[in-house]
């Protein structure tokens, strides 16, 4: 068995760590040591079963493990990438998480430090990028690319040859029209329909989707490359 630790402490990192329970019912993989969390309050408590939070995020670069980094949300999901830039590990220090019951056929590519959870749906010749983070029930269908660090919450429906750029937010249940492209570090609202390209670095809502508001300082990361 392979040994990982999850970085992250919160609700995403404890539906990581059921993934992984699910996936060594099936096949016995992985042994998760424990969650890293850079909140000392948390150190010593176990937020999912008997997994404990064992240190700070920095920890990772010494210990023999896998490492999967699973933090961020609607208000900050910029913050995957500023901990991977952080932690400077080499590409294959990185675990990949696909749950059992996700469907990913021949054909399809996930990166390194990418995380599918529950009923996932690849159809054919998907790529997802590195440290992609897939929420239950998403469908990903023919030709889809989703760049790294991209989120794509649970429920969400891509049409063929969808390009969600580099580090998106798509909330729940967002549809999204084939060709369409999700710009990058761009924010789709939760049940929004997009009929037509977004602009880099934007915030989308409703049906049909229409521009809010620019991504603020929080979420957009400064200095990255946003194209």
């Amino acid at each position: 068995m392979r040994d990982l630790v999850i970085v992250g402490a919160g609700g995403f990192a404890r539906e990581t760590a059921a993934a992984v329970a699910a996936i060594n019912e099936v096949t016995p993989t992985w042994r998760l040591r424990g969650f890293l969390d850079d909140n000392e309050a948390l150190h010593g408590r176990c937020p999912y079963l008997d997994v404990p939070v064992l240190d700070c995020v920095e920890a990772a670069g010494e210990m023999q493990a896998e490492v999967v980094v699973c933090v961020g949300n609607p208000h900050d999901y910029a913050a995957r990438m500023r901990i991977v830039r952080r932690l400077a590990l080499p590409p294959d220090r990185y675990a990949t998480i696909v749950h059992p019951s996700a469907h990913v056929p021949a054909g399809c590519v996930v990166g390194h430090g990418s995380v599918l959870l529950a009923q996932v749906v690849l159809t054919a010749q998907v790529r997802v990028g590195a440290h992609v983070s897939v929420m239950p029930q998403v469908v990903l269908t023919h030709n889809d690319v989703v760049e790294e660090y991209a989120t794509v919450a649970s429920g969400v429906r891509l049409g063929g040859a969808v390009r969600v750029a580099r580090g998106a937010y798509l909330g729940a249940g967002a549809l999204v029209r084939e060709s369409v492209t999700i710009g990058a570090w761009s924010q789709i609202g939760l049940g929004t329909v997009v009929l037509r390209d977004v602009p880099a670095g934007q915030v989308w809502a409703g049906n049909p989707a229409r521009y809010l508001r620019p991504a603020t300082s929080s979420d957009l990361p400064l200095g990255s490359n946003n194209r």
